[in-house]
């Protein structure tokens, strides 16, 4: 971009030195407003890109390039943000904007808070950076719950697990901060775990989630006088979670799982909970990348859309869809042929029984 503005600005010094020189003559006129309108068409294109925000950025080795989706990213100023009706995000509970942070839940017992993006994400493949700070009062063990990052397809629903509902549909980003499993002594808290559900799954509270974790690492986030990011990335159904929580600027692995299948069209949302511990919750920022990647045609075939949450090789209970109610037509007939039936069934037992009796009496005579 950088190359293109010096273009620009050196073939317009380069245009000057020519008029100056060859004077007010009409062809020269000419061609000079053509040149004229050809830079400032240049000029506008530039001047777009730079508005438009952060251009095309290539990451990794591969050919792939991130775009900052701004309807579904969130930093300061937070203007409007659960307020005003043109928001792209929406607060719940107790979740309140400050001017250097959105705070999910205050370092208060019983408290709970949410924000979610109001548009529903039809990205393939995505990058979703949050930028978020945890502390507070209480000491080892003695401060909770943490909060969790969302991709689901219900929003705004408040909950149990960590101030959103249970059985959601989607994925779940949890940075647990107090251990409830008291008996587990092989994980150090705080912890960050991920979880895929079809809404068939309860979150188990008691066991940390382990049941139905896909995978987790430890990660010291409390009090740090830094600031701590998260990051959770889905290219090619592999979803990969890694963390900037040392003060260093740099990602380290936490959780990478192969065969991730989630549907488009779903919510960003992040929430919070505290209970008889407590602690802040705040985020600073969410920024979403929309990563566009090469696709081999087999990959393409594989990587169709899907329409329920899954990871292979991970067996989810299936979804049994309740029956609908039945109408009073048919609520009607199904008695009436039960009572049919019933008749029927007496008057062929009382036929069958007179037989047999007169079958025993022919045989004593």
């Amino acid at each position: 971009m950088a190359w293109t503005t010096r273009r620009v600005f050196s073939e317009g010094t380069a245009v000057g030195k020519m008029a100056a020189s060859l004077g007010s003559s009409g062809w020269w006129q000419r061609w000079r407003r053509r040149l004229s309108a050809r830079d400032g068409s240049r000029m506008l294109l530039l001047l777009l890109l730079l508005g438009s925000g952060q251009g095309p950025r290539q990451v990794g080795a591969g050919q792939t390039f991130e775009y900052l989706k701004r309807e579904h990213s969130l930093s300061k100023p937070y203007q409007g943000v659960g307020t005003s009706t043109s928001s792209l995000w929406n607060l719940m509970g107790n979740a309140m904007v400050m001017t250097q942070y959105i705070r999910l839940t205050p370092d208060m017992q019983s408290k709970q808070g949410a924000l979610w993006n109001r548009v529903p994400c039809f990205l393939r493949d995505w990058e979703l950076q949050v930028h978020f700070k945890i502390h507070g009062q209480g000491k080892k063990n003695l401060h909770g719950d943490g909060l969790a990052i969302w991709y689901t397809k219900d929003r705004m629903q408040p909950g149990p697990v960590f101030g959103n509902m249970d059985k959601f549909v989607g994925l779940g980003v949890f940075v647990d901060t107090y251990p409830n499993e008291e008996k587990q002594q092989e994980r150090v808290f705080p912890y960050i775990s991920a979880m895929v559900n079809n809404g068939s799954l309860s979150y188990d509270h008691e066991r940390d989630g382990r049941p139905t974790e896909l995978g987790g690492c430890t990660a010291i986030v409390r009090n740090l006088h830094y600031d701590t990011f998260l990051v959770i990335r889905y290219v090619k159904r592999h979803l990969t979670i890694m963390m900037d929580i040392d003060g260093k600027h740099e990602w380290r692995d936490c959780i990478e799982v192969p065969g991730v299948r989630l549907p488009r069209g779903y919510y960003f949302g992040t929430s919070s909970i505290t209970g008889d511990l407590s602690d802040n919750h705040d985020v600073i920022s969410l920024k979403l990348f929309e990563l566009t990647v090469e696709r081999t045609p087999e990959e393409e075939r594989l990587h169709r859309d899907v329409f329920l949450p899954s990871v292979d090789n991970m067996k989810l209970p299936e979804m049994t869809a309740p029956l609908p109610p039945l109408s009073g037509l048919a609520l009607f007939l199904i008695v009436f042929f039960s009572l049919v039936f019933s008749v029927f069934a007496i008057v062929i037992g009382i036929i069958l029984y007179n037989k047999w009796q007169e079958q025993s009496r022919k045989r004593f005579y």
